[in-house]
Order: structure tokens, then sequence, then C-alpha cells
């Protein structure tokens, strides 16, 4: 059975028509690469799947079980959207660290909140927020990140505040993660560090959606690759199908006026 499946996904915004009817499935473990040029729908896809935008209709189902029907004229509340968001780990392009909290501090944020919740917290409550710190610097540590643990947003790089970004999301213990081009805010000179971390979790058999411009990456790292184009997807399929033998006219021109 699928972890994820989604079922003729449609959004627009006012007029425009940006998802225009997605299906999409993928099994566990399982790495998948979105490409596409600006605008043909990739990150309104991402946000749709974690609930950041809601879409207008269609269905999604993880683990088999319905987290979205676009029918249920029903409104979802807060405390339901935040619920099918926990699923998902989602890593902007911008970083989108808390200017205000250090390292640890960022990463510990939502895990601390959401431990208010439990019906054990206040007893337990100093365990708990032990457990939590000791999972954030195991991560930490895990992402080269151990003796910035006090430092600030500000008082880091680039692909360092987006190592941060990705061990936030993955603190969470989400089941899939989802990427939003994570190396396009970056130099290029800061952009192999943060691959390598998504490449180790690759090799962990992490569950994940990546929507990249790195054609080398998702032709080395992914399992699949999935070629969007004006709201559709247009093809898809390993990266030897996509990158050497492309079947639609769409892909051959992307791919012909792409770097791979």
């Amino acid at each position: 059975m699928a972890i994820l499946e989604i079922k003729n996904l449609k959004k627009s915004f006012g007029k425009t028509e940006v998802l225009k009817d997605i299906s999409f499935s993928m099994e566990k473990g399982e790495a998948v690469s979105i490409i596409g040029s600006s605008g043909s729908g990739k990150t309104t896809f991402l946000r749709c799947i974690n609930f950041l935008e809601k879409a207008d209709s269609g269905t999604i189902l993880l683990n088999g079980n319905e987290i979205f029907n676009g029918e249920n004229k029903h409104t979802m509340s807060s405390a339901d959207i935040r619920k099918n968001q926990l699923n998902f780990g989602f890593v902007f392009q911008q970083f989108n660290l808390f200017p205000q909290y250090n390292v640890l501090e960022n990463v510990t944020l939502a895990p601390r909140l959401l431990a208010k919740e439990r019906p054990d917290f206040k007893t337990n409550k100093k365990a708990i927020y032990k457990e939590i710190e000791e999972n954030a610097l195991s991560l930490l540590e895990k992402a080269g990140l151990k003796e910035k643990i006090n430092n600030y947003p500000c008082q880091l790089s680039g692909g360092q505040q987006q190592r941060v970004a990705i061990v936030r999301a993955l603190a969470l213990n989400p089941e899939i993660m989802l990427f939003d081009e994570p190396t396009s805010a970056l130099d290029p000179e800061l952009t192999n560090e943060v691959l390598n971390i998504i490449k180790d979790l690759v090799d962990k058999d992490m569950t994940m959606i990546i929507v990249t411009h790195e054609m080398n990456f998702a032709k080395n790292v992914s399992d699949r690759v999935v070629f969007m184009d004006d709201g559709y997807i247009v093809e898809e399929g390993s990266p030897d199908e996509i990158f050497t033998n492309p079947k639609s006219e769409r892909l051959k021109e992307f791919l012909s006026n792409t770097k791979v």
C-alpha cells in the first residue's frame, strides 16, 4: 500500500488554475524529485500536501487513511489541520527560522509546544523536556551543528541555517519530508552541504519529496523523478528514463534548456 496517495488534486488562485488535475502516489522509503519550470505548480503541490494551502478538490490519503477530501464541505478545524501537518516535515526555500531563538531553541520549540498536549505532561514535564532536548542535540550533531546550538540565525551561514531548518523538521519525526527547492536561496559553494544532508536521509530510506532545480542531484539521488508543467504531471519515471529517454516534447524542451 502506498504511504501517500493523491487523486485528482486541483487548486486555483482566483481565475488562475495552478494545479489542474494531479494524481500521484509514493511508497514508504521512496525519494521523489519534482522538476519543472517556475510556475509549473511544484511549490503549490507541496503546500497543498502539507495543508499550507487548501486544495479546491481531490483527495489525499496517508497510509490508506483519507486526510483530505475536497467534496467535504465541512471546514477543517485548526486542530485538524495541525494534526495532519504533523505527518509532514516541511523545509522552506528561505529557512524560516525564528530570529529571536538560538539554534537549539528553534529545533525544540515545536516539540515542546506539542508535549503540552500529552496527558502525562504535568507529571512528567521534566523528563519529557529532557528527552526532547536530547533528541534535538543528537540530530544537530549528525548535521554537523553541535558547536552552533547557542548561535542565533543571524550568526549562521545560509547553509547552516538550512541545515537547522532540516533538523527542526526532523525533530517532529514526520512520516514524509517535503523540501521546497532547499538550495535555491544558497550561494553555490553552500549548496553541497545541504544536498549532502538530504542525500544522507535518502541513504537512510527517509520518505521524501524534493522540489528541486538541481538536476544532477535529482538524477543521482532520486528513486523517481516527476516532471510538472502548466499544472499537470506530464511525465514520471526513474532518473534514467527521465533524463536519458524522455518521452514528452515538453520534457525534452525543458531538459534542453536546463543544465543536467
